[in-house]
């Protein structure tokens, strides 16, 4: 019976390694690691193990596609991952890595200048995205509060789509939420989100309003609808949350290609910030892990505020 022990043990062992990076995270090396191989198979080259030479081939047929440097960068991290997984040496870790480190940095020079950032969903923007989805109907029930709560709460796409019911408390004030594991809990440590109800979005009412429509007593809180508006058991995918905010773009007049999920998250922040919040509040909502993020969010907000110039401009 031992080896049938030691593949479990293995097994186990693997999936605990898979957890420890993010959902999201994984996939997108999936995807990365696939372009690599498929480049790889037209030159005949090995992909595992690889070197640091084709890896720095490849970025540089990256770059010259129009991938930006962010992406190429998690193209090599992938590639790194795979490698690690199987116990062999990274590219980026190989005596003759220079080279490819040269090169990479190359890549960000000549594709530097301006961030292109999605625009956020802001207290004005979000209004007009909720009065797009108007009627009681159960998806545009849903749509508002998952639109509200993924604001209000400045959740990532992939904690709003695994919120549970029991993860709902109903307070004085407006909600308690509890966030289990982010991307950056992956210890699991968890936390607690306040939530205002307020006079403007309401994002309390618009969730106890789905919460009445659905019907359902347990398990994940935002459920995927069949295309006659049918609850099913399965939950919505983050995926979706990113196209539901492009679809209230688009139908609240706006440009959605300028929008996407993270523009919900991001709403909430540059809304508090322009309303004066400090960053440690804006953090206690956000739980970013350092500041620094969220200071540029604040500098953004005070660009104008007590300005040089004024007085003489």
């Amino acid at each position: 019976m031992l080896p049938g022990i030691v593949d479990h043990e293995t097994e186990r062992a693997d999936a605990y390694a898979r957890a420890a990076r993010a959902g999201n995270t994984q996939r997108a090396y999936l995807a990365d690691w696939a372009i690599f191989t498929a480049w790889c198979a037209v030159r005949g080259e090995c992909p595992l193990p690889t070197t640091a030479e084709v890896v720095r081939r490849f970025v540089a047929a990256e770059a010259d596609a129009g991938k930006s440097p962010a992406t190429v960068e998690r193209r090599v991290a992938a590639i790194g991952h795979f490698h690690r997984a199987e116990n062999l040496v990274a590219p980026t870790a190989q005596p003759d890595a220079g080279k490819l480190r040269e090169t990479m940095a190359g890549i960000r020079n000549s594709r530097g200048g301006k961030k292109t950032r999605k625009r956020a969903a802001d207290a004005a923007v979000l209004t007009a995205m909720l009065g797009a989805f108007p009627g009681e109907g159960l998806r545009a029930v849903r749509d508002r509060a998952v639109l509200a709560i993924g604001m209000a709460a400045a959740l990532r796409r992939s904690e709003l789509v695994a919120l549970t019911l029991d993860d709902v408390e109903l307070v004085a004030e407006g909600l308690r939420l509890s966030i289990g594991r982010s991307k950056t809990d992956q210890r699991q440590d968890g936390a607690e989100i306040a939530v205002l109800e307020g006079t403007g979005l309401r994002p309390r009412s618009h969730l106890l309003a789905w919460m009445a429509a659905a019907g359902h007593q347990s398990g994940l809180l935002f459920r995927r609808l069949t295309r006659g508006d049918e609850l099913t058991e399965d939950g919505m995918s983050d995926r979706a949350v990113a196209r539901l905010v492009q679809t209230a773009a688009r139908k609240a007049g706006l440009d959605e290609r300028q929008f996407a999920g993270h523009s919900l998250r991001a709403g909430f922040l540059t809304e508090s910030a322009a309303r004066g919040a400090t960053i440690f509040k804006m953090q206690e909502v956000s739980r970013h892990k350092t500041v620094q993020i969220l200071s540029e969010y604040v500098r953004s907000a005070e660009r104008f505020k007590d300005h040089a110039g004024r007085g003489f401009l």
